[in-house]
């Protein structure tokens, strides 16, 4: 039998608090996702003011970055260079998708689950999931 490490409720709610307590403070707003180690919704928060297109985005970041173990931005350039990669399109799934801001939980080597913000810049979709991940490794240290 094989079990199988994956993000609790509670590490979703830091990561959504991270974030959100962040994107504030810069004053703007955002959508967070946060899934399991399959790519399924653990917690979702849209903030006020943020994008309605931006909740299915971050959704789906969060599920490409866990599903595939790795930043959803490196499936969106291998799209654009198919010459480097692969065309997202073989996977006939819609959830997956290539914008910056998805990114993995990495934890004793084992893809646990995701973070991913949308509604900012690439950039700062990012650096916000960034956070969130250096403290849910703190918090299960």
């Amino acid at each position: 039998m094989r079990q199988e490490l994956t993000l609790s409720d509670h590490d979703a709610r830091i990561a959504v608090e991270v974030i959100r307590a962040e994107t504030e403070k810069r004053g703007k707003s955002a959508v967070i996702a946060v899934v399991d180690s399959r790519g399924e919704l653990i917690s979702l928060l849209r903030m006020d003011g943020a994008a309605f297109s931006s909740v299915n985005v971050a959704t789906n970041k969060a599920f490409t970055a866990a599903r595939l173990k790795r930043p959803s931005s490196l499936i969106g350039r291998n799209a654009r260079h198919p010459e480097t990669g692969f065309n997202i399109s073989y996977y006939s799934d819609p959830r997956y998708i290539g914008f910056s801001g998805g990114l993995p939980v990495i934890i004793d080597g084992q893809t646990v689950g995701a973070v991913a913000v949308s509604g900012l810049t690439e950039a700062e979709d990012e650096e916000l999931a960034e956070l969130a991940i250096t403290a849910i490794r703190a918090a299960n240290s």
